[in-house]
């Protein structure tokens, strides 16, 4: 029974994530600590912005069209 209530919150999680469109930045985070250590973390703010670009193709974290 726990372990299909942390499937069902884990995948929530990703649901949301995905329904937003931007990626989480505290698994991020996790990520890159755990798989990439000597590895630089991006910062919240550069983070956000690296998705915005790869989803709307923008520009500095500023969506560049209407739609």
């Amino acid at each position: 029974m726990r372990k299909l209530l942390a499937n069902m919150i884990k995948y929530r999680r990703q649901f949301f994530d995905l329904l937003v469109g931007v990626p989480n930045y505290e698994r991020y985070v996790e990520h890159m600590k755990t798989h990439h250590p000597g590895e630089p973390i991006k910062s919240r703010k550069e983070f956000f912005c690296e998705a915005q670009d790869a989803r709307y193709n923008a520009k500095g974290g500023k969506v560049s069209r209407c739609c």
